[in-house]
């Protein structure tokens, strides 16, 4: 208990009080953030994956930028299948959540692309992640780095058959 209280008020003393220790739900106005994680990257890997669930039991939001210090540039992404059947990664002008519905960011889906990475994201690793919201405003959850089956280093846009596009 002690620990805990320390771990809250250390947090606090860092302007991160809106994050809540890990496994726990982080909640913002009628916003639920659950499980915020990112894929291990590899040593040489220029940009990074992020996911979480965003369970929303009031009216239609949206996020319209995300912000994290591990990139030189953070995105918001999604796969889009192009003419010829081909996935491809797009940049999304905002992540929409709508009304008393649940939105996945997932691997092959919706997702927070953090491109140009300070350093790799390593397995075991936390790092702070800042959403922007139309309505509720700012939410940090504490993102965790998982390796793994399905969550291992993997080069964005590589070995899954997708490219790397923008939005037109």
């Amino acid at each position: 208990m002690i620990v805990r209280r320390s771990s809250l008020a250390l947090l606090a003393a860092l302007g991160l009080a809106g994050l809540a220790e890990a496994g726990e739900p982080v909640k913002k106005g009628s916003l639920e953030f659950a499980d915020p994680w990112a894929r291990a990257t590899a040593p040489r890997q220029a940009n990074g994956t992020a996911y979480l669930t965003i369970r929303n039991h009031g009216p239609a939001d949206r996020i319209v930028r995300a912000e994290a210090g591990v990139s030189r540039k953070v995105e918001l992404h999604a796969h889009q299948i192009d003419a010829r059947g081909v996935a491809r990664m797009i940049e999304l002008p905002t992540i929409e959540l709508p009304a008393h519905a649940t939105t996945e960011l997932k691997p092959g889906g919706l997702h927070i692309m953090f491109v140009g990475l300070e350093k790799p994201l390593e397995a075991g690793h936390r790092f702070p992640l800042k959403l922007v919201l139309e309505k509720a405003g700012e939410v940090t959850l504490e993102v965790e780095v998982r390796s793994g089956p399905g969550t291992g280093p993997l080069q964005h846009g590589a070995g899954d058959g997708a490219a790397h596009g923008k939005a037109h």
